[in-house]
């Protein structure tokens, strides 16, 4: 009977859940249909992500228009520029944090592109669980190995230090490696050091890849973000999709190497890339420590914050040793 009793109540439990699932979603909920388990985010963020949603219509179509101006940009040499004077436009409403922390990620679009990511970014959204490996594969995912290291990079409109969105479809963009690091990576730590000062800090960010037309590779990312309350953070760049030595082709995300780039390898749908696979005999600086098994290319990067010595060492030397690079540069 007790054996009897535990199926009962267990398949009560399952209806029931089925009921709220379907419920949320013919409520339209924004959230829930979004991120879940294969993100990799707990139920407490699923829930704050579906009702602290603060996106209205007229904001996304506000980002949109920018986005068409920013797509019309063509790169001459510097990678990332201010937008707006390098100002946030953020609405005086925009900045509340009546509701707290949230996290939104906009519908993928009719080519299975990302489209918005935005957030009200505090120390409760921050990750404590380790991250995982990243298979997810963008539009426009055609990489290839370059003496370098990989041309592309799965990355994050709002980087896994500050949410802890990993394998979301609806937060990943196909970006170079430039893009992701340093480019994106400068902005996201600055947000982040800002977040480890107090539990009280909240930052209002807004990340939008930017498509000319049916592209499928994205032309670059607008990354725009304010401090609630102070200017320790404020900035609205848009950052160039490019990559020195490559020409690419933003239709599909092929490419052309120039021969001072030429590509060791290629795959159009590989495993998750990381800048550790470079050729050997690159002696490019990296920072270690004694104890440690990660390699840096930032000294200042948050894996070294408690080290207590840091070694230098060349890439080549450190892959060759077993490193490998720290999952904040990825």
């Amino acid at each position: 009977m007790a054996q009897r009793g535990h199926w009962v109540r267990r398949t009560v439990l399952g209806i029931l859940a089925g009921l709220a699932i379907a419920t949320g979603l013919a409520t339209g909920s924004t959230q829930l249909d979004m991120v879940g388990q294969a993100a990799g985010v707990t139920t407490t963020q699923r829930v704050q992500a579906k009702s602290r949603t603060h996106v209205t219509k007229k904001q996304r179509h506000q980002r949109k228009v920018t986005s068409a101006n920013l797509a019309q940009q063509q790169y001459s040499g510097t990678q990332t520029v201010d937008v707006n004077g390098g100002h946030p436009t953020f609405t005086k409403s925009e900045l509340s944090t009546a509701r707290g922390s949230w996290q939104y990620y906009g519908a993928l679009d009719s080519l299975n592109r990302a489209t918005d990511a935005e957030a009200m970014l505090n120390q409760s959204l921050m990750p404590t669980a380790k991250r995982e490996e990243l298979t997810v594969n963008p539009t426009g995912w055609h990489n290839k190995r370059l003496r370098s290291g990989y041309l592309y990079n799965r990355s994050h409109l709002i980087g896994y230090q500050l949410t802890g969105q990993n394998n979301n479809w609806r937060n990943l963009i196909t970006g170079t490696r430039s893009l992701n690091s340093p480019e994106m990576l400068h902005y996201e730590d600055d947000i982040a050091d800002y977040l480890h000062q107090s539990d009280q800090h909240y930052v209002r960010y807004a990340v939008v890849p930017v498509f000319k037309g049916d592209n499928l590779l994205a032309s670059g990312v607008q990354m725009m973000a304010q401090s609630v309350g102070d200017n320790a953070v404020a900035f609205n760049v848009y950052i160039f999709n490019v990559e020195d030595g490559v020409t690419l082709n933003y239709a599909d995300g092929t490419s052309a190497v120039a021969a001072s780039q030429t590509a060791a390898s290629s795959s159009s749908r590989g495993s998750a890339p990381t800048a550790t696979n470079s050729d050997q005999g690159d002696n490019r600086t990296v920072y270690v420590t004694p104890t440690g098994k990660k390699y840096h290319f930032d000294p200042n990067c948050r894996g070294l914050r408690t080290a207590k010595s840091v070694e230098t060492m060349t890439l080549s030397q450190a892959e060759a040793d077993g490193y490998t690079l720290c999952a904040w540069e990825q």
